[in-house]
């Protein structure tokens, strides 16, 4: 049995093997590869994304229900409250847009603090320096905030993607 050739040129008298096709068979396993890869990447962002959604969501309820069990209700749950309402719409617009509100994550924190100073006050803890360090990180955190809203005011972002990664114009097109 005889194999075929591959497709030859002669070039000064030296065969020169063509190997198109292990370019081609390259090119198209590199693109599986990645098609694969980002169906990978995308399964478990959005499997990630349900699941700490659903824990909000779940925490938030049991929060709740368990104010009503108590029969009163505290400015720690309403701040708690508060809590999970900002990080249902963190999870929400990362859902929508793919772009982590890096000013939500801030909100949080000075809720949080803000939290922890209420309670500290209202069980009438002392006042000591651990005050102070709570109210300095409140302050620290606004000013990132401003920070963070001049930068994206004055230097805008150039590049504007879909939910899919894919560019979009000023138009609104793909």
């Amino acid at each position: 049995m005889c194999l075929p050739h591959p497709p030859s040129t002669s070039f000064q008298g030296i065969r020169i093997v063509n190997i198109n096709w292990a370019d081609k068979l390259r090119k198209g396993l590199h693109s599986s590869a990645d098609s694969l890869g980002n169906l990978c990447v995308e399964a478990f962002h959005y499997l990630a994304l349900f699941g700490i959604g659903a824990i909000t969501a779940y925490a938030a309820v049991a929060t709740f229900i368990d104010m009503l069990g108590k029969g009163g209700v505290s400015v720690d749950d309403i701040l708690l409250l508060f809590i999970y309402l900002e990080l249902g719409a963190m999870v929400g617009i990362y859902f929508k847009t793919n772009h982590m509100p890096i000013r939500f994550l801030l909100y949080v924190a000075i809720t949080a603090l803000t939290r922890l100073l209420i309670g500290d006050v209202s069980h009438h803890k002392a006042p000591d320096v651990g005050l102070l360090y709570v109210c300095g990180g409140i302050l620290l955190l606004s000013f990132s905030i401003l920070v963070v809203r001049y930068a994206s005011s004055r230097y805008p972002s150039t590049k504007v993607i879909d939910a899919n990664g894919k560019d979009i114009g000023d138009d609104g097109k793909v």
